[in-house]
């Protein structure tokens, strides 16, 4: 081991420190059992551990253990317990209440080391590379030994285990007839192995282990082969009996377990150890632990095939789980035949109809009719048996040909090894040379390219996870994008959730929640369940239980495990909206209306900025040059870790628990609140009712009332309330009455003050604040801000800016904003050129104040400086008005909307080229529409409530729509744009008229602008391409509006009426504004139609 490089060393040092602390807890462990217990001893033995499995962990619903967990607590023996079992039983189980005020601060004490040492070791067991510098491995040591010796550890023994001794052989003794008996019972043992006589190999190798005076590398080797045995037998005894059971302790993984973890005690430096117990992880399906075993073998063995190898199969298998991959209906093994059953009941497709089809591709497509014949293989059909061998080889034969499809398929069998060899690097390349394709079918026009899609989302995953390549957030939403644009169905939902997370792109909720709805829309049933949390936490909840039900419907057996969950949170949500006045239901809409007409500043600058881009190594090294801005947000991101830590890590949280999460999450706040992103909207939730709850504990306890407790979990409030300014304010001015001394809740309340438009009140509270602190810069620069939306004197606004540049730190954030808005104050107040220099000056003192901010406000945004600069070139252009978005023009961007707009002109432009011959093939409707001659008795029913991805006819309702988009074509039917009431838009097509009628119908009947009802709507998913539109088979389904309703010369683009301006080259489109015309040539592709 002399090669092993210096940071690796230092890794496994700690490694090894933290296995001694095993020992330690252990004992902590059964001191804790007898003072909870009432004086009961913890023995090791099966009994304590059925009843300690039985009577704590299973009536609490505090404890998140893993199946192996649960098992090796069963099974009693503490000895065979890691440091994250453990502590989750130490930190987990209640309390009696019999304990008195000293053992409750002993436990307390104990509880925060137990927290620490967790999250050391979650430290070390995320570092993929297992290397550790020295100054963080020294800092890392300290802290272990300190805590260690909190627990009774001696600190002279634990610092002696820093040298490099554990990396030199050890000095033992040895008897060397005792050793050769070893070679040779092992050499046997071996044999016996490779002839597949698994039980007389473990027999043997039991005798070699058991034999003394050897050495412990020796022993290493032996325990390391027995383990592999061990796996091996089990993989038969499952062969055989073909059942399988994680939880059986009794089962050959768990002695398979046992004695990996004694080859790497004997040898920790040594790869084989390692491997072994990540074998033995994985084969009991904890692949997260078996990542970490298969780092620490790869660190010490960095170029072993074997180990990377094993690492991506793991890496591989925990994505999917993460993914919840095993739980999507989708994945889920058919046959062919029931396969083509299943499109018969869905979509009305005759099974014969679709082989008579496979039987000519030979003749149209050989390589598809290779892609057919792999799927038979790969599932099986009624005449073939299953196959993967036979599959690859069809997949590989179309492949060759240069079939999409075909190279994505053999790409997934090599992924997994079925039928053929596994080689992530071969299954890469497939995917990219299919990604390379065009999207469109090389023979078919208009139809998809089957296979390109795939290959860009699973290219999406490859990157996003770093199973097979380099983890790159940035490249795989590229690829996600790339697969979104293309029809893929899942790219939208692991594209926003990488939006939602602000990961790998900037952070963008909107559209997040756009995107969650395509995915949803084109049928993955994770994107439904994703939108429907979504929509629940915007208070959308009609939409909410209705997309959670599709999700249901759609299989989703996550969100079915889910569902009492979800309808308890909605009952929750429905219980506070019923409880709050009127007014409070407004407040959202209310400021986010008044924040777009202040044009003076950007408010989101002052309350928010994107945690993500925050780096602790990176505000580390600044802060020690002296950097006061980056030692305050080092500060408030260590309280904020520290606040995450601690609520991840449990289902539910004991008060003490509680009470110390809100003290760091209410420092980081107080430190700087802006760090303080939470990742995603579950944890959000999660956060808010622990708020809640602490709250509610203080209001009720006349011991809280006036508490440090107190005052933390309202600031905790606050701060996640910062979006809702009406019931923030209302809750800061009870605060500030209670705490009249408090300057954080001055700040916010003038904050807040300031997003409703309240000046005065805003300026009042920051003086109130400032004459408490006078040097609180924050509130100087809001107060500086303010003056400028009220228009106060240039001179007062100056002075303002001045006072928090004389103050703040060189490099705060909203220093170069000050010199910028200075300026702007000046231009807007000049009357001759004699000033422009002074501006200038104060612009350039911007730029350099720019210079020295820290990388994570860079590139610096600011809308003065835009200004300044656009003043500077002469670039203003007077012809600029600023338009006033309506609810209509805010639904143009929707990714929905542009796609049905593409898709509709793309086939409008395809159809126009084949005017002189009947194109197209139209299969039968799967139910027939049902007909009604009026509208009385119908309800009415809305594009977003009809399931896009079921083919369903709503009999009895009534949907009324508006044509937003023409037809041009009427063969093989009339294809239209419609958009109902909610500015929702879909496809509808119209069949069944005589040919003779299509184009009055479509100059005179079916025209832009024109508004009808469509009687017991038809949603039909279609058979070729299984896109969702509205049927129209019988005309006497349609009641067309009056012509006094509809929309005479509507804009192409946003809709509204009376549009002037009218395209120069095709002379029928119409816009209302220059702009509509310039985002429907570009973001809905008039081009396509344009000269058709």
């Amino acid at each position: 081991m002399t090669n092993t490089p210096v940071s690796v060393r230092n890794y496994f040092k700690l490694d090894f420190l933290l296995a001694r602390s095993h020992v330690i807890l252990r004992q902590v462990f059964k001191n804790r059992y007898q003072l909870f217990m009432n004086g009961q001893l913890w023995n090791d033995s099966l009994k304590c551990g059925k009843k300690y499995l039985a009577n704590v962990i299973g009536k609490s619903k505090k404890f998140n253990l893993t199946t192996v967990q649960k098992t090796l607590v069963r099974n009693g023996d503490s000895n065979e317990w890691d440091l994250t079992t453990l502590t989750s039983l130490l930190l987990n189980t209640d309390r009696p209440k019999t304990l008195n005020i000293v053992q409750i601060q002993q436990l307390d004490n104990e509880d925060k080391m137990l927290i620490e040492l967790r999250d050391i070791r979650n430290t070390l067991a995320h570092h993929a590379s297992k290397t550790i510098d020295n100054n963080e491995f020294h800092q890392l040591w300290s802290k272990l030994v300190a805590i260690l010796v909190v627990f009774g550890g001696s600190d002279e023994e634990l610092n002696e285990l820093k040298s490099d001794s554990m990396f030199e052989p050890s000095k033992q003794s040895i008897n060397e007839s005792n050793v050769s008996e070893v070679l040779r019972l092992n050499s046997l043992g071996s044999q016996a192995h490779k002839e597949q006589k698994f039980s007389d190999a473990i027999t043997l190798f039991t005798k070699a282990v058991n034999i003394t005076d050897v050495s412990n590398h020796q022993r290493a080797i032996v325990y390391s082969n027995m383990s592999a045995s061990r796996l091996a037998l089990h993989e038969k005894q499952v062969s055989a009996s073909n059942m399988l059971a994680d939880d059986d302790p009794t089962d050959q993984r768990y002695r398979a377990l046992h004695d990996a973890k004694q080859a790497r005690m004997l040898s920790s430096t040594s790869w084989q150890g390692h491997f072994r117990v990540g074998r033995a992880y994985a084969a009991l399906n904890d692949h997260e632990k078996a990542i970490n075993s298969f780092e620490r073998a790869l660190a010490l063995d960095p170029n072993s095939i074997k180990i990377q190898e094993a690492l991506n199969d793991s890496q591989q298998v925990l994505c999917r789980q993460s993914r919840h991959e095993h739980l999507d209906p989708r994945g889920q093994p058919i046959t062919m035949q029931e396969h083509l059953n299943e499109m018969q009941q869905k979509y009305g497709i005759d099974p014969e109809q679709i082989r008579m089809g496979h039987e000519s591709l030979g003749k149209t497509d050989p390589s598809a009719a290779d892609v057919v014949m792999g799927h038979k293989y790969e599932h099986g059909d009624i005449d073939i048996k299953q196959n993967y061998e036979q599959a690859a080889r069809y997949f590989a034969k179309a492949a060759n040909q240069g079939n999409a499809e075909g190279m994505y398929n053999l790409a997934r069998l090599t992924d997994r090894g079925l039928g053929v060899n596994k080689d992530s690097k071969f299954a890469t390349t497939l995917l990219e040379q299919a990604a390379a394709q065009s999207a469109e079918h090389p023979k078919f026009k208009g139809l998809t390219n089957v296979g390109v899609a795939e290959s860009e989302h699973s290219l999406g995953l490859r990157y996003a996870e770093g199973v097979f390549v380099q983890k790159n957030l940035s490249t795989a939403a590229q690829w996600y994008q790339r697969a979104v644009d293309h029809g893929s169905a899942e790219a939208p939902n692991n594209l926003a959730i990488l939006y939602q997370n602000g990961t790998g792109v900037e952070k963008n909720l909107e559209k997040a929640k756009q995107l969650f709805e395509l995915s949803a829309r084109r049928g993955d049933p994770k994107a439904m369940l994703n939108l429907a949390w979504d929509l629940l936490e915007i208070n959308d909840l009609e939409m909410a239980k209705i997309w959670f039900d599709r999700a249901c419907e759609a299989g989703n057996l996550y969100a079915q495990a889910k569902r009492n969950d979800f309808e308890s949170a909605l009952r929750q949500k429905q219980q506070i909206i019923e409880n709050r006045p009127p007014t409070t239901l407004q407040a959202t809409e209310e400021a986010t209306a008044f924040s777009n007409l202040i044009t003076a500043i950007r408010l989101e600058n002052i309350l928010s900025n994107d945690s993500s881009v925050y780096d602790l190594n990176v505000l580390n090294e600044h802060a020690k040059r002296g950097s006061q801005t980056a030692e305050k947000l080092c500060n408030a991101l260590r309280h904020f870790h520290n606040a995450l830590n601690l609520i991840t890590k449990s289902e539910s949280l004991t008060m003490q628990q509680e009470n110390i999460f809100i003290h760091e999450y209410a420092q980081c706040c107080r430190t700087e609140h802006t760090v303080a992103q939470i990742p995603n909207t579950k944890l959000e939730r999660k956060i808010q009712r622990t708020i809640d709850r602490v709250f509610q504990r203080c209001c009720n306890d006349s011991n809280l009332i006036n508490s440090q407790l107190d005052k933390d979990v309202r600031v905790c409030y606050v701060v996640l309330h910062v979006d809702s300014p009406k019931i923030n304010l209302r809750f800061l001015n009870s605060c500030k009455q209670k705490y009249p001394k408090v300057v954080f809740f001055l700040e916010f309340s003038a904050a807040m003050n300031l997003m409703l438009g309240q000046f005065e009140a805003a300026v009042s509270d920051a003086n109130a604040g400032l004459k408490i602190d006078p040097n609180y810069y924050e509130l100087l620069f809001m107060k500086a801000t303010v003056f400028v939306v009220m228009k106060k004197e240039m001179d007062e606004i100056i002075k303002a800016y001045q006072t928090f540049l004389a103050l703040a730190p060189k490099d705060h954030l909203r220093v170069p904003e000050s010199y910028y808005s200075m300026a702007c104050r000046y231009l807007e107040s000049s009357e001759d050129d004699d000033s422009i220099d002074l501006i200038k000056k104060i612009y350039m003192q911007g730029e350099e104040a720019e210079k020295i901010q820290l990388p994570c406000f860079l590139p610096y945004k600011s809308d003065n400086k835009m200004a300044l600069k656009s003043a500077f070139e002469d670039e203003c252009s007077p012809d600029v008005i600023p338009v006033l978005v309506s609810d209509r023009r805010s639904r143009l961007a929707d990714l929905h909307r542009i796609e049905i707009f593409k898709r509709h002109r793309q086939w409008s432009a395809s159809m126009s080229s084949h005017k002189d011959r009947l194109v197209g093939m139209t299969q039968k409707p799967r139910v027939k529409q049902p007909t009604s001659k009026s509208l009385i008795g119908l309800k009415s029913i809305s594009l977003r409530e009809i399931n896009p991805t079921k083919d369903h006819v709503y009999n009895g309702y009534v949907l009324s729509v508006t044509i937003i988009d023409e037809a041009l074509s009427w063969r093989p039917s009339i294809h239209l744009v419609i958009e109902d009431e909610n500015y929702d838009c879909d496809h509808m097509v119209v069949y069944d008229f005589q040919d003779t009628q299509g184009k009055h119908l479509i100059n005179e009947v079916f025209t832009i602008g024109t508004k009808m009802s469509i009687i017991n709507p038809y949603l039909r998913i279609g058979a070729n391409d299984g896109k969702p539109f509205i049927r129209v088979d019988d005309f006497s389904s349609i009641i067309f509006q009056h012509e006094s309703e509809r929309v005479v010369n509507m804009c192409r683009c946003c809709g509204q009426s009376n549009a002037s301006h009218v395209c120069s080259r095709c002379k029928r489109a119409r816009y209302c504004t220059k702009e509509c015309q310039i985002m429907d040539w570009k973001l809905y592709e008039h081009k396509l139609i344009c000269m058709c």
